[in-house]
């Protein structure tokens, strides 16, 4: 039995930026005709929610608890990370890539790891701006620390 992981072809850094500029589009007038479940109203599930509704689609969000929160979001040890460089300290696309393929016994699949810290900026940007309280410097600024091997939130 072969495992297909569904992986775009090409070198590594450019894979799913082709895949992205190469899939088929849905229309705004076909936006309606799809519904999207998403199980899960935590950080993920919210944020991911209302970016597709605000898109035009079709959301059900569904959730165990009483009602949707951020659930295990605001208990979360490890924070977030990403690739933003604000501390001017040398974190990077491929420094974050690198530490998270090495974190996992490089048994991660490096297309999608990739990927991920790609848009781990916009990630975070995302977050902020729909109300996720992270923690702030004096200046203001979103704090960072170093911690665990990897440069993050």
């Amino acid at each position: 039995m072969i495992l297909d992981s569904k992986t775009p072809e090409g070198p590594i850094k450019d894979k799913w930026t082709k895949h992205k500029n190469d899939i088929n589009v849905v229309g705004p007038a076909n936006k309606r005709n799809i519904d999207i479940i998403v199980v899960g109203t935590g950080l993920a599930g919210g944020s991911a929610s209302a970016s597709l509704a605000e898109m035009g689609y079709n959301v059900k969000a569904f959730c165990y608890q009483d009602s949707p929160r951020r659930a295990h979001s605001i208990a979360a040890q490890g924070g977030i990370n990403a690739a933003k460089n604000y501390q001017n300290d040398g974190d990077s696309i491929y420094r974050l890539f690198y530490d998270t393929v090495k974190g996992g016994d490089y048994r991660a699949r490096e297309a999608n790891v990739y990927r991920l810290a790609e848009v781990s900026v916009n990630i975070i940007d995302q977050c902020v701006a729909q109300g996720v309280p992270f923690a702030r410097d004096y200046g203001g600024l979103l704090d960072n620390r170093s911690f665990g091997g990897v440069l993050g939130f």
